[in-house]
């Protein structure tokens, strides 16, 4: 098979959550431990961390991976959902994994793996762990993918686990309150490991965040990530990594050009002035509206699309009412549809016009803003900003 072919097996075979919904979750660990028998157990070939949270876990795991890199260690890092690509999700030092290993994984190992029916996610998890272990990386940093307990990703028995926050998301699956989703994300806590919840208030983290740090992630969410990420660097070297100040430092600095992480306050394009932002939820959106806020503008154009799973009147009871909106719907089954997007939207006092495509919406705003004067705000959905990445040649970071 060629690689377009070899995806549209993966995505066929085995439903993605993020394009499908809840129909494409599989609770349990059975598969992934069926998965990581057929290949000898990859996983305990290299040291691992495991970062979990409703929001700001790829941020934590992207600067986590940087540090690292920075430090002198081969890094393995395993995040979702991708962008623009599929391959975003396996990267070594800062690499895609090829596309003739993910061509040549489905074909050598596909009559071993479908019998067990894995989804995707489960089957591109034990790609991923087989592929670090090929490429000898010393520590892969591991992204839970929905939960925490029930995640295929929690076979692996870590250095160090990091939960960056609880919100509410995925409630159909993980459960209707912050106490048990909690629970869920707590799931990766294991015996005698070390863990950093993020957003709570610590006096030792607090003297380690003293030093100004200077980062390629300007969101303001990323001041409580960043947190996490220090606290979860003096754990570390408390179990014997070695991780030089400097590494810190330059981790920070480089994370978007050492590890390619995309869509976190990321700003695309400069006439005009375009910021995009993956948050995707009332935990998320909150920091995103404060932020917009404070920016300078003559009037705010915002593109804005959701997923169907999503409570989307708590997010919209929080986006700014004096801005024009153009909304719209990503290319997925997932997707809310605009109309039905902009009918609960009037009831919060935010108008604007429906686009049947990302496209349509991202030419119609720059269209209408003023490229000198105004900001376009592209977001509501990680999918809504992979298509409008793919659309605009991004800023050097």
């Amino acid at each position: 098979m060629t690689y377009p072919e070899t995806l549209e097996y993966l995505y066929s075979q085995m439903p993605e959550y993020q394009r499908i919904g809840h129909k494409a979750y599989k609770e349990g660990l059975d598969n992934s431990l069926a998965l990581d028998g057929i290949f000898n157990h990859p996983h305990y070939r290299f040291k691992s961390i495991h970062v979990g949270g409703t929001n700001g876990k790829g941020s934590v795991s992207h600067l986590l991976a940087a540090i690292l890199q920075e430090a002198g260690y081969r890094v393995g890092l395993y995040t979702s959902p991708h962008l623009i690509d599929f391959r975003e999700r396996i990267k070594v030092n800062g690499r895609m994994i090829s596309e003739e290993y993910v061509v040549d994984f489905v074909d050598r190992y596909k009559a071993l793996f479908e019998p067990v029916m894995p989804s995707f996610f489960e089957l591109t998890m034990a790609m991923a762990f087989l592929y670090f272990a090929e490429q000898t990386v010393e520590v892969a940093v591991v992204e839970v993918g929905l939960g925490g307990r029930l995640d295929s990703t929690n076979i692996i028995s870590p250095d160090l686990s990091v939960i960056t926050n609880i919100g509410r998301d995925h409630v159909k699956i993980l459960g209707d309150s912050l106490p048990e989703i909690a629970a869920e994300k707590a799931g990766i806590i294991k015996p005698h490991t070390p863990v950093v919840i993020g957003e709570v208030g610590n006096s030792d983290v607090e003297r380690v965040f003293t030093e100004p740090f200077i980062s390629q992630l300007n969101g303001w969410a990323q001041d409580k990530n960043a947190r996490a990420v220090l606290t979860a660097v003096d754990l570390l070297l408390e179990k014997g990594y070695t991780i030089p100040r400097d590494a810190v430092l330059i981790g920070f600095a480089r994370v978007v050009n050492t590890t390619g992480l995309m869509g976190r306050w990321q700003t695309i394009s400069s006439t005009p002035r375009t910021i995009c932002d993956i948050a995707h939820n009332a935990h998320g959106i909150r920091y995103v509206a404060e932020q917009l806020r404070s920016e300078p503008y003559e009037q705010l154009h915002i593109v804005f699309g959701m997923a169907n799973d999503k409570d989307v009147d708590d997010v919209l009871s929080l986006l700014p009412k004096e801005a024009t909106y153009y909304f719209t719907r990503a290319a997925i089954d997932r997707a809310l549809n605009e109309k039905e997007l902009a009918a609960k939207a009037a009831a919060h006092g935010l108008r604007g016009l429906t686009y049947p495509t990302v496209p349509n919406a991202v030419n119609a705003a720059r269209k209408t803003a003023d490229k000198e004067r105004d900001l376009l705000f592209i977001g509501g959905s990680a999918f809504i900003v992979a298509e409008a990445l793919s659309l605009l040649p991004v800023l050097p970071a």
